[in-house]
């Protein structure tokens, strides 16, 4: 069988090259806050997110999913209390031990310390998720593999950061003044993406923009933003500044 890796170009080689170093950066540094997930805010953001990619990949007992990215393990003890049998990859072996010991105690959970590309051999899969990892990725070549690893009917969700956000964007313009930011991650347009799924062969495409909550809000402020956000994500056209989308599609 021929791996992701016998086919790496030297693009892809580079950028695993990037996000190994990057995912070291990371693993010496307190990660969770790096990323925003271990303040107060961030753990109601950690929370709705798990719960919303959880939702829209029908995660439960019985399926077979591929976490990908799954770095430090915070999603991955999220997705793996739904009872399903979760294989979690990441390129980082230095994250790669922080999740082996965050979830340590669930049985249902096999990591592997590889691409998701290589995964076919233990595919194929009922949901492919993850969360702020397809802007680490070729995404036309992942979406494609991504096709391939899912059974007929299966599902692919993820929680991305949105472009048109002006942190996100002000992260991605100025990215040396955030060390959060690795050098080949972008951001999403929702009708890029959309368009990009189905290019690939997806169906059943919906990709929702969310999440006003910041990190550093104020613990008594986060009920107050957290009932302003959601109301922000019905509003058309103030919605399309969200910090995040979800993207969701299934395989014909």
């Amino acid at each position: 069988m021929t791996t992701g890796h016998e086919n790496r170009t030297g693009a892809d080689s580079l950028r695993f090259e990037n996000e190994v170093k990057h995912g070291k950066y990371l693993a010496s540094t307190e990660a969770e806050h790096q990323w925003g997930w271990g303040t107060p805010a961030g753990q109601e953001r950690l929370k709705r997110r798990a719960e919303l990619i959880a939702g829209a990949s029908a995660l439960g007992r019985g399926m077979h999913v591929l976490e990908v990215g799954c770095g430090t393990g915070l999603f991955t003890e999220r997705f793996a209390a739904s009872e399903c049998r979760l294989t979690a990859v990441d390129l980082s072996p230095d994250l790669l031990e922080k999740a082996k010991v965050r979830v340590k105690q669930r049985e249902n959970v096999s990591f592997e310390l590889r691409p998701f590309e290589e995964c076919r051999e233990i595919g194929p899969f009922d949901a492919v998720v993850g969360s702020s990892v397809l802007h680490h990725l070729d995404l036309d070549r992942s979406l494609r593999i991504m096709l391939g690893l899912l059974k007929s009917g299966g599902r692919l969700a993820f929680a991305e950061p949105n472009h048109l956000n002006p942190q996100v964007f002000a992260e991605r313009k100025f990215r040396r003044f955030f060390p959060y930011v690795s050098p080949d991650e972008t951001a999403f347009y929702r009708r890029k993406i959309t368009l990009d799924l189905e290019k690939a062969g997806f169906e059943n495409i919906h990709v929702t923009p969310f999440d006003w909550l910041h990190p550093s809000t104020p613990s008594r402020l986060i009920p107050f933003v957290s009932r302003l956000g959601c109301l922000f994500e019905k509003v058309p056209l103030l919605r399309e500044f969200s910090g995040s989308l979800l993207i969701q599609a299934s395989k014909p």
